[in-house]
């Protein structure tokens, strides 16, 4: 689970194990037939496509399946979906917001409210958690695309707002309305990004230790685990020990 990293920001789908990878394909294809059908077909014309199939490829997302994945935006009679945000609290008061797309609402709000109080914590209304994260662009790249120092120069020349390095990547920070830009601006002179995409970034995180940070963690993986949450982000960080103690 690389959402556990320097760049404290909690995003389970990265460096998931195999097993889930189906599940991960699954999602990734959700979210761009979801992009197309919203937007054109043609990801130099959708920016938002264009974010859904770079997080494909940088997953090793088949070819064949980004390309099915558009082709059913296409069709007529498909599943229409809804993008629905939902923010609570688990234990210790860590904020968590999760992300979805779901052809049932009713069924969502059910499974993701009953995944919090399985696991001591709540959901709370709209607005209750969100706040204490900013909403950002964010653009990735492995630690080989560049040096430290020339990522660094080359985000602020290209309008980012920060950018932070260590032995997971790079990870650089700009307004949303400025992510298209940025990215651009970046692969021109690194190559396609491992990833472009609006995220919710924790404003401040809290570091839980033992028991409360393995409870939390295995909250948000049985949120990950739902096939209708595309992202979930918890406002918290842990020990490289609790993370050994849960194998991930």
């Amino acid at each position: 689970m690389a959402g556990h990293s320097k760049f404290k920001n909690i995003q389970f789908r990265k460096g998931a194990q195999d097993k889930k990878r189906a599940k991960i394909f699954a999602k990734l294809a959700k979210e761009i037939t979801v992009a197309a059908k919203l937007g054109m077909p043609d990801p130099d014309a959708n920016p938002r496509l264009r974010s859904a199939i770079q997080a494909a490829r940088g997953l090793n997302m088949p070819k064949d399946n980004i390309e099915r994945a558009i082709k059913k935006s296409q069709d007529a009679g498909g599943e229409n979906y809804e993008e629905v945000r939902y923010e609570g609290f688990g234990v210790s008061g860590i904020g968590v917001i999760v992300e979805t797309l779901t052809d049932n609402r009713n069924r969502t709000a059910s499974d993701v409210r009953s995944t919090f109080s399985k696991h001591g914590g709540n959901l709370g209304e709209t607005g209750s958690v969100s706040f204490m994260f900013d909403r950002v662009g964010a653009v990735e790249y492995p630690s080989d695309a560049a040096t430290a120092d020339d990522m660094f120069e080359a985000a602020l020349e290209a309008g980012a707002e920060d950018c932070e390095s260590g032995e997971e990547g790079h990870e650089l920070i700009c307004a949303p309305e400025s992510l298209h830009d940025v990215s651009r601006a970046l692969e021109a002179k690194f190559g396609e990004p491992r990833s472009a995409q609006l995220i919710w970034k924790a404003q401040n995180n809290i570091e839980l230790e033992d028991e409360a940070g393995e409870k939390l963690l295995r909250m948000l993986d049985a949120l990950e685990d739902n096939d209708d949450v595309q992202n979930v982000y918890a406002n918290f960080e842990v020990s490289d020990q609790v993370l050994e103690n849960l194998g991930a």
